[in-house]
Formats: C-alpha cells, sequence, structure tokens
C-alpha cells in the first residue's frame, strides 16, 4: 500500500471499522475469539498481504556501519554480505558517500548487483547527501542540484532499488521554504518517474524534521514518486511521534533510528511499540530499516539490539 491515496482510504476505514466494534461491545469480543481465523484473513487482505506473512520486514541502513566504513575497516562492496551474513538481513539500504565515486560506474554497479543476486539481498534505496538544495532559492542552483541527484536515479535504477533518499534543504520564510522545496522535488521527481524511482525526504534538519511542513511540502509537490521516509529520531523540539504520523501517509520507507539501549533491550528514547502502531495504523506494510546511530555498544551489537527489538514489536503486534 505504497499510495498514499490508498493508505488514506485504508486508515478511514480503519477507524470505521474500529468505531464499529467498539459499539458492539461484549458481542464483538466473542466474535473475535470464535473467528480468529477469518479476522486474520481479512485483515491481511485488507493490509495487502497473506496470512501468516509478518507485518513488515527488516532491512539495514548502510550508516549503521558509518565507523566500520570511514575507518576503512569495511566498503560498500562489502555491505550486503555484511546484512546478510552477521545480521539474517536480507534487505540494504546504501548511503551514497561511501561510494560517491561510482554513481557513473557501470562496472562497479554491475558487481554490487551481482554480489547482491548471489546473496539474495535486496537493494531498496540510496541515501543522497551532498548533492546541493533541492530547495535552493537560486533557480539555477535548484536546477543544479536537481540534475546532480540524475546519476544516483540512473545508479538506483541499476541496483534495482525502488527509490532515492534526498533532502529538502532551502532557506528563507517557512512557506518560501515549502515552495522552493517543493519545486525541486517535483523536478526530480519528473526525471525519476522516467526510472521507476521514487524520490524521497527523510527528516534530516531545518525545516524537514518539522512534521507539518513536510507533509505541506509533499501536498506541493504533489508526485506519486515523491513521498516521504520517516525516521524516528532527527526531531528536534518537535513530538517525534506526531512528526512521523504527519508523514506516513506519504511514506514509501521507514528508519528506525536507535541511540541507546536499557537493559530489557529497548530503546531508551524512542517507544518502539508506540511509534511501529502509529507506522502501521497508517496501513504501512513496507521495509523498516535499522539505523543504529548510539556510541555504545559498538555497531554490531548495536544493529543486533534495534533489529531484536523490531522483532519483538512485530510478534506483539501482530
Amino acid at each position: 500500500m505504497s499510495d498514499p491515496q490508498d493508505r488514506r482510504r485504508f486508515l478511514g476505514k480503519s477507524v470505521a471499522v474500529a468505531a464499529g466494534l467498539g459499539l458492539a461491545g461484549g458481542a464483538a469480543s466473542a466474535w473475535a475469539q470464535e473467528g480468529k481465523t477469518a479476522e486474520t484473513k481479512v485483515q491481511a487482505a485488507s493490509a495487502g498481504r497473506e496470512p501468516g506473512e509478518p507485518l513488515f520486514e527488516i532491512s539495514l541502513a548502510e550508516w549503521s556501519l558509518h565507523n566500520a566504513l570511514r575507518a576503512g575497516k569495511i566498503t560498500n562492496l562489502d555491505f550486503p554480505g555484511i546484512a546478510k551474513g552477521e545480521f539474517g538481513i536480507n534487505a540494504v539500504e546504501y548511503v551514497n558517500a561511501f561510494f560517491k565515486d561510482k554513481a557513473n560506474d557501470t562496472a562497479y554497479l554491475s558487481q554490487l548487483k551481482a554480489r547482491c543476486d548471489d546473496l539474495g539481498v535486496h537493494s531498496l534505496l540510496i541515501m543522497c547527501d551532498g548533492e546541493g538544495q533541492l530547495g535552493d532559492p537560486d533557480s539555477a542552483a535548484r536546477e543544479k542540484s536537481v540534475e546532480n541527484h540524475y546519476r544516483w536515479v540512473e545508479a538506483a535504477n541499476l541496483l534495482g532499488c525502488h527509490s532515492i533518499r534526498v533532502n529538502a534543504a532551502s532557506s528563507g520564510s517557512y512557506e518560501e521554504q515549502q515552495k522552493l522545496a517543493a519545486d525541486g522535488l517535483a523536478r526530480l521527481g519528473e526525471f525519476a518517474e522516467g526510472h521507476n524511482i521514487n524520490v524521497l525526504v527523510e527528516n534530516h534538519g531545518g525545516l524537514s524534521s518539522n512534521g507539518k511542513w513536510l507533509a505541506g511540502v509533499m501536498e506541493k509537490a504533489d508526485r506519486p514518486n515523491v513521498g516521504t521516509l520517516p525516521d524516528f529520531g532527527n526531531f528536534y523540539e518537535y513530538d517525534r511521534y506526531e512528526g512521523v504520523a504527519e508523514l506516513m501517509p506519504y511514506a514509501k520507507a521507514v528508519s528506525a533510528k536507535s541511540h541507546v539501549f536499557d537493559d530489557k533491550g529497548n530503546e531508551s528514547q524512542i517507544d518502539y511499540f508506540k511509534m511501529m502502531k502509529i507506522v502501521l495504523e497508517a496501513g504501512y506494510r513496507g521495509f523498516v530499516g535499522v539505523e543504529w546511530e548510539g556510541k555504545t555498544p559498538d555497531e554490531y551489537e548495536g544493529i543486533r539490539l534495534t533489529k531484536q527489538l523490531l522483532e519483538r514489536v512485530r510478534d506483539s503486534l501482530a
């Protein structure tokens, strides 16, 4: 259910059904117990999945290993094998900084794709930074930024990804930045559409970390392949749960950011159960990406803890 309009319709129907069941009281509870199998089939069908399938799949964001990558202990080509071999994760999200000079290198990208194919690992998206401001007030600079992303659209297409993740950086008033960011995103979205690629914006600082502002940008951009990648973190002086809820109607990917874990295996700063309820109630059934960004434990253990928490939440909510 990747289309925002479909998700809005789904959410509306879910609310209506929930209200009806609430009025039924005890009878509804008895029906739920006696007809659990039939209910499961209906819920699964409405969510676009088969009975028995997980509520969501788990992917791995390459940024989770940024220290090892920067230190040269591993390379971008190693990433899919590490995701599969170390963590049992079959889907990956790249960061362009770790192969910045390879966007136009067809031989390199083909090698990376071959590794993924051999491992049975799916390439989902490329997170793109350092390519200029898509909402730059200067029209020429804004157009240059749009064009800078073309190579990543083409690379994502070659790798078999569904999206690139970009930033909606701009300057000016609240309204001016909305208009400028929407313009740049719409232009890039038009190019990306010809390559079957989505253009996703993450809450990633500045006004993009204001859920209401970024939702407004999506409305102004008004393209089916321009959407959001809500990140559980990256909200500054803004309620993270409200922000994710505002971005979910446009979401085509989700980032499960983590920084600190307690002795019970829960993220200390983010209520994952509450957050994933928001994600699922929006009708989202795509991949949720592990993105460890903490200092301790190390990157490998942080990834494992985040994955385990997502699995525990998934089992509980199922």
